[in-house]
């Protein structure tokens, strides 16, 4: 069984705004359970605490006077008359159906921010990876290069001044900071596109344009782009600033490595491309063909996902996990060939082993924060930090009055929730907001029906999240699939596996359910579509396919009082009959008998007083209907 310690979301915490800039996220998990975290292949509380569960896995850390700076300069990164991009509408991930001007009929309007970091760079290095952008076709006076210092010593140093805006923020060492030093630059940025660019990687003259083109258009957009080792040794190892700056040709053509040509593999994204057909498909996982060393994202997009994961502190697999994010919440990943790149130099085998070693336990931590079933294997018993399943229940406040917890449903659809073979999964209760007991005129007069019921059957498990306020998109906003259940379709009643059984109905579709006579309702959705629904309106089956489901392929019973019984237990308290073989079995010598039997008598004249009362009151209620006496 896998659960997440719950997270609150942007929405509902304020979200990363102009004050603070990028929200940086670091993982704290709300209970002891194993860690998280996610991939890079080229380069690198719940309310049962309270307030201290509640805390968000990624708090506000930015720098107010570095997103003051940045804020100043965005009125000059629109023109006037400039278009404003738009939310994306596809189906799925089809990025082929969205309208956007093609390479040759491009005009760019928006200003560009290229963000690069870089550790202790190579002078030589990083001054052809500048030579390589003086010759972009964007318009200089659009776009700038932040080059961000991870703490190198000494500090780095532009190797000559382009003729293009440049300069260089730092942030000091915590170790493996590549992550970090992406938030840090979206912050210093001044424009309202972000590229992000590896400090040791040559690009073409159409880069900047060719992932801008996307960013003109669509405001929710990740343009992802290739990279490709270019080995520099032999006559390559003399290529200097100069000969990138002053080519005749193309960078491949200067590299001599075109396609199939030594070294033009990619160093990955390209199987991803290629089982997805190039991310048109209905697949569930794009974002795995994203390369932290050359993608595109808006800028406010960036900030509404709270920019990179910091607690990625060893190299790999960051990007990954950002993307899965970005997926999630709705973004469209369109690929673009155009803006292939090229890495100067191959990893050498000292290299590769320590990335490998990193790379086994970035798996690990990426298997509690993307809940993908390509990342993260099913394993029964398990608790992660992202669930894989949101099931929304909401608490009418009539519920709140007075009945037997043992009969109340609620109680019965939530253990049998938990017990589901889905496992991967939270159940979130929608409750009205929690009574002070200090407000009441008897602060002792605590409720005692079904919701008190819920708090104190299940309040401390890490499964079940009481939330009052917001929604579940809110609280688990990178979680995947989102069960809700109404009321009327829990006091139906359901058989055992309804997760289980929803989420395989689903399928490939964007959203599933079933709206039955009585007002009960069941919808099974995928987070993509209620996002992009959310951003951009419409409902999560305007952005994929929709199932309608009957009563008998969701597993509902039919219309009916829930059973009585259990003498006021909550599910999973031991019956009576547990109870009295526990006793039986209590028995060790004749005096551990002689106590069974007055424990045995004591029980039958409690349970015939018990009886006794009822029948009485009952008399009382037939004699008041009637206008007899009062019953005494």
């Amino acid at each position: 069984m896998a659960v997440i310690p719950r997270r609150t979301s942007e929405a509902a915490s304020g979200g990363p705004s102009p004050e603070t800039g990028v929200r940086p996220r670091t993982a704290s998990p709300r209970r002891p359970s194993p860690t998280a975290a996610v991939s890079r292949p080229d380069s690198g509380s719940r309310p049962n605490d309270r307030a201290a569960r509640r805390a968000r896995r990624c708090p506000p850390s930015a720098a107010r006077s570095a997103a003051a700076d940045s804020r100043s300069d965005r009125s000059s990164s629109r023109a006037r008359g400039a278009p404003t991009p738009r939310p994306n509408t596809a189906r799925y991930n089809d990025w082929r159906s969205v309208p956007v001007a093609p390479p040759d009929a491009f005009t760019p309007e928006l200003a560009v921010s290229v963000v690069v970091p870089a550790y202790r760079p190579d002078a030589a290095t990083l001054a052809r990876t500048l030579a390589a952008l003086e010759r972009q076709t964007y318009p200089r006076e659009l776009f700038e290069v932040v080059l961000v210092d991870d703490g190198s010593d000494p500090p780095a140093a532009l190797p000559y001044q382009p003729p293009f805006a440049c300069r260089i923020v730092r942030q000091p060492r915590r170790g493996f900071g590549l992550a970090r030093a992406r938030n840090t630059g979206a912050r210093a940025a001044s424009h309202p596109i972000l590229l992000f660019l590896d400090g040791d990687v040559l690009v073409e003259s159409a880069w900047i344009a060719a992932h801008a083109r996307w960013h003109h258009e669509i405001s929710d957009v990740v343009t992802v782009a290739r990279v490709a080792d270019a080995p520099l040794d032999g006559p390559l190892s003399r290529l200097d600033a100069e000969s990138v700056r002053n080519r005749p040709g193309s960078v491949a053509d200067l590299l001599a490595v075109g396609p199939g040509g030594r070294g033009s593999a990619a160093r990955s994204g390209e199987e991803h491309l290629i089982r997805t057909r190039d991310l048109a498909s209905r697949a569930d996982d794009p974002f795995r063909a994203l390369l932290g060393g050359n993608f595109g994202i808006g800028r406010e997009f960036y900030e509404s996902l709270g920019g990179h994961d910091e607690s990625f502190r060893r190299w790999g697999l960051e990007e990954i996990e950002f993307g899965y994010r970005a997926y999630i919440r709705g973004g469209l990943f369109a690929p673009v060939p155009e803006a292939f790149a090229w890495h100067q130099g191959a990893r050498d085998a000292g290299r590769r082993e320590r990335d490998e070693a990193n790379l086994r336990l970035q798996r690990a931590k990426c298997a509690h924060l993307i809940a993908d079933r390509g990342i993260r294997k099913r394993q029964p018993g398990r608790v992660f930090a992202v669930p894989r399943l949101v099931v929304t229940i909401p608490v009418r406040p009539s519920d709140e009055g007075p009945a037997q917890p043992a009969a109340d449903p609620l109680l019965r659809a939530v253990a049998a929730l938990l017990a589901d073979r889905f496992g991967d999964l939270v159940v979130r209760l929608e409750t009205p907001a929690p009574e002070d007991p200090d407000d009441r005129e008897d602060p002792g007069a605590l409720p005692a029906g079904p919701l008190a019921a819920l708090r104190e059957s299940f309040g401390p498990d890490p499964r079940v999240f009481f939330s009052s306020g917001g929604s579940a998109l809110d609280d688990f906003p990178a979680s995947p699939l989102h069960l809700r259940l109404s009321p009327a379709a829990v006091e139906r009643g359901f058989r055992p596996h309804l997760a289980a059984r929803l989420a395989k109905r689903l399928g490939g579709a964007a959203a599933a359910g079933a709206a039955l006579p009585d007002g009960s309702s069941v919808t099974i959705s995928r987070a993509f579509a209620l996002h992009r629904a959310r951003r951009a309106g419409g409902t999560a089956g305007d952005y994929g396919e929709t199932k309608t489901l009957s009563a008998r392929e969701i597993g509902l019973g039919r219309p009916g009082a829930a059973r009585p019984g259990g003498g006021g237990y909550p599910p999973g308290y031991p019956g009576a009959l547990t109870r009295f073989l526990d006793r039986v079995r209590e028995i060790r010598d004749p005096g551990g008998f002689r106590a069974f039997l007055r424990w045995g008598l004591a029980v039958a004249g409690r349970m015939f007083d018990e009886r006794r009362e009822r029948a009485r009151a009952a008399r009382a209620e037939r004699r008041s209907r009637s206008g007899g006496g009062d019953g005494s």
